[in-house]
């Protein structure tokens, strides 16, 4: 990240820019920073100036105690302001909810595009998420780490014997490093619910897309979304997952953000 701007409350917000014309904020979910989307930007930055940034308590970004959901609609309306005063937003998985909370707090934004957002729509779904914030606050009081990164990964429906193999690989350690940043995205997902009451108050466009090979509650949160705003849009991808092609969601975007 070559840029950076400090936040209300004096955290340093480490950034980076490519491409020409209206801002566009690209948003990151958890254990992912700047970098992870950086992908996605570059089918969007010869239309857009793209921006990806270290959300505070991972990369290059700094940390200021304690955590708000607010301290983090603070850093984006910095960034923001770095980039010229108004940007568009995309957000990914619980870096949606995110953006859609910034939305609603009125920030100079134009647009808002989510991936797969994972609001729980699904039997037992609020039960499920309650129960994680409760172990997940548990273990990273204890500086448990590990375990944390690992009770993330078993929410996200990874195999255990994916977890096992991801424990003893060179990725590890820095996953232990961002883990506490958990308890950031858990707080960003709220009850984990599709939160209705503040989604009616976003009034900018909103497009909702998930993929076509992804669980069919992922599909059903995205259609939610779209369709408990003002003005939404959703789409589906064939074929894809969670782990979405750049390419694939690059052109939707670029139609969106252009329209």
């Amino acid at each position: 990240m070559d840029k950076k701007t400090i936040s209300r409350d004096s955290t340093s917000i480490a950034y980076e820019s490519t491409g020409q014309g209206p801002a566009v904020i690209l948003v990151s979910g958890a254990m992912s920073t700047g970098g992870t989307l950086a992908p996605l930007a570059v089918p969007l930055s010869d239309r857009f100036r793209v921006v990806v940034y270290d959300r505070r308590g991972r990369g290059e970004s700094g940390d200021t105690k304690p955590y708000t959901v607010e301290r983090e609609v603070e850093d984006l309306a910095a960034l923001i302001e770095a980039v010229g005063g108004e940007a568009a937003l995309c957000g990914v998985s619980s870096g949606g909810a995110l953006a859609l909370e910034a939305a609603s707090s009125g920030l100079p934004v134009r647009q808002v595009a989510v991936y797969e957002v994972p609001f729980a729509v699904y039997e037992g779904g609020a039960k499920e998420r309650a129960e994680y914030t409760e172990r997940l606050t548990e273990m990273l009081e204890q500086g448990r780490r590990g375990d944390a990164v690992e009770l993330f990964l078993r929410l996200t429906g990874m195999a255990e014997e994916m977890i096992q193999r991801a424990r003893q690989s060179p990725m590890w350690s820095g996953m232990e490093t961002i883990a506490p940043s958990l308890a950031y995205d858990d707080a960003v997902m709220g009850d984990g619910l599709v939160p209705r009451a503040r989604l009616s108050s976003v009034t900018v466009p909103v497009l909702a897309v998930a993929g076509g090979a992804s669980p069919s509650w992922m599909r059903e949160a995205a259609r939610a979304i779209a369709q408990t705003v003002p003005d939404g849009t959703y789409r589906s991808l064939e074929g894809q997952t969670h782990m979405v092609e750049p390419d694939v969601l690059g052109p939707v975007l670029v139609e969106f953000f252009g329209g």
